[in-house]
């Protein structure tokens, strides 16, 4: 049984917990939080015992394999490094990092760590849907594009249009939508259809200034995918991906609870299997396997690190191309 710490208290926490639980695979046994009492009343409601509200004791003295950081985007990094440099294995949130500084030097730090392994908890990726999808593609005889949308309203946005500034929705903090929802989307781009040869990223900026939506545009040698995000509204479209005469459709291009095949004759095919209750379960599943057999799957261990540097340099690249900067330092540093 894999011992599990975390960081972070909120929602999405709990529910890693719960899938990591449902797998069979872990035991949540460490709780960090910048409020002892916070970590103490969430740790209790897990049935732990151990807290901290110092995180370099909390990887000192903590007794856990692996942590999972559900931190604002912006301390991903320093908390990551923090982790590799004490031995313990890391499952982060999307966004990995902020930037491509911030990937390299992770990568560099993993080379002088080899014992540690790093997952960016991007949960889709792992679920049967999104395999299935990336399976019939490679059976349709022409890809003319795709239209990928996930908008959803944010919990946080009443608070921007009170005059506040969420972390969610704050530069400092490297938040917005493109590096929160739209981190999905660029999964399934980078994923189902390669790098893109150019990109443009045209985001709604809100009050605080970060990205409260945005359509991106990558561009391919002989199709183009459109990427719709965004945290300040609600969308129901589906999303496709167009054959020529066959078009897959998605309920979702993040949950993918349906899909379906439009077939050349008019026909439908559903694609999809009914998804697991906990969208994390897969994921907790496939990261406890890497941990205790790395060996046996180091061929997907490798795959999903390059595809998460590929999504990270695609975030970078969007925002550059749209002058939208967290730092005084990516003003300086070219998309690639």
């Amino acid at each position: 049984m894999l011992k599990l710490g975390i960081i972070g208290t909120n929602w999405i926490t709990q529910q890693f917990i719960d899938a990591a639980k449902a797998s069979g695979e872990w035991a949540l046994t460490s709780v960090y939080s910048r409020r002892l009492d916070r970590a103490d009343e969430f740790a209790g409601q897990n049935g732990v015992s151990e807290t901290f509200d110092d995180l370099d004791k909390f990887f000192s003295n903590g007794h856990f394999d692996a942590v999972y950081i559900a931190s604002p985007n912006s301390v991903h990094f320093s908390q990551a490094k923090l982790a590799i440099e004490h031995g313990k294995h890391v499952i982060v949130e999307k966004p990995a990092v902020a930037n491509q500084a911030e990937f390299e030097a992770l990568d560099e730090l993993l080379r002088a760590h080899p014992g540690v392994l790093y997952f960016e908890a991007a949960r889709q990726v792992h679920e049967e849907n999104f395999k299935l999808i990336q399976a019939k593609l490679r059976t349709m005889d022409r890809i003319q594009g795709a239209t990928l949308t996930y908008m959803k309203y944010s919990s946080r946005y009443d608070a921007v249009l009170d005059g506040q500034e969420p972390n969610v929705f704050s530069l400092k903090f490297a938040g917005g939508a493109l590096q929160d929802l739209g981190v999905y989307l660029a999964y399934d781009a980078v994923a189902w259809f390669g790098m893109p040869d150019d990109v443009a990223y045209y985001p709604t900026l809100g009050p605080t200034k970060v990205d409260d939506s945005g359509v991106a545009i990558l561009r391919y040698p002989s199709f183009n995918v459109t990427l719709n995000t965004g945290k300040s509204s609600n969308s129901y479209l589906p999303s496709e991906i167009y054959g020529l005469k066959d078009t897959i459709v998605m309920d979702n291009a993040a949950e993918l609870g349906q899909v379906t095949y439009h077939r050349a004759d008019g026909k439908t095919d559903n694609l999809g299997v009914a998804p697991d209750k906990n969208p994390m379960l897969a994921e907790a599943r496939d990261f406890a396997a890497v941990i205790n057999d790395p060996a046996s799957h180091a061929k997907d261990y490798q795959a999903w690190r390059q595809l998460s540097r590929n999504v990270n340099k695609l975030l970078f690249n969007l925002r550059q191309s749209a002058h939208l900067y967290f730092s005084d330092a990516e003003r300086d540093t070219p998309a690639e």
